[in-house]
């Protein structure tokens, strides 16, 4: 379990869609709903290491018993001598909270929802510091998740059964690929001895819902 700490007001400003600074309005709504969100919701993750084989059409991940076709995650592990896969989640709690603040304030709740969005990445960090303070990484590459690039977004259910992720997290899949509790996200993160390659980067150029994406339409996810 992960503690949170204070969520970054400007970047769940940012999800909500400002640009730049937040008026004092839009500060005190985000300010207001951000302790909810940390009292309620109950981070976690889990994760497994795997050796990584390149012989064959697809990247597999042998202890994993995970195949991932395309180029691109190819191109990602490149040099990597094996992989770490992790999910981690908000838990239910999360959409529970965006829910019922919807029923009686749908401003406040698009400000949770967007606290939520900021506080998975922070999750994610957290989760990434714990998982390398155990696993001996010289070298590390940055999270490649499913849907980025070329890689199928249909890989999310054989990766969620890969952890266990279920049972131990409570995470599932639909039918449509998307991860429930919502805000979630699985990651492959690969390893090395040696100074890694240039890879195409973390950018909307790398995300298969670049096109469908809010933030790419306005310039980018980067601040």
């Amino acid at each position: 379990m992960i503690k949170l700490d204070p969520i970054d007001i400007r970047e769940a400003a940012r999800y909500m869609g400002v640009r730049g600074e937040p008026d004092s309005n839009t500060l005190a709504l985000i300010e207001k709903c951000e302790a909810e969100v940390r009292r309620r919701v109950r981070p976690n993750y889990v994760y497994r290491e795997s050796e990584i084989d390149t012989s064959g059409e697809d990247v597999f991940l042998k202890d994993a018993g995970l195949r991932l076709k395309g180029e691109d995650i190819r191109r990602h592990l490149s040099g990597c001598r094996k992989a770490v896969i992790f999910a981690a989640t908000l838990s239910s709690e999360a959409d529970k909270l965006i829910r019922q603040t919807a029923v009686t304030d749908v401003a406040a709740a698009l400000a949770v929802d967007c606290l939520c969005s900021a506080a998975i990445e922070q999750v994610c960090d957290k989760a990434e510091e714990e998982i390398f303070s155990e696993v001996a990484a010289e070298y590390r590459t940055w999270r490649f998740s499913p849907g980025y690039g070329d890689l199928p977004i249909d890989v999310q259910g054989d990766f969620l059964r890969s952890l266990n992720a279920q049972r131990r997290i409570g995470l599932t899949v639909t039918d449509s690929c998307l991860l429930l509790p919502t805000k979630s996200v699985t990651a492959i993160i690969g390893v090395s001895d040696v100074p890694m390659h240039k890879t195409t980067g973390s950018g909307c150029d790398s995300c298969g819902m670049r096109d469908r994406c809010a933030f790419s339409k306005k310039g980018g996810c980067s601040n």
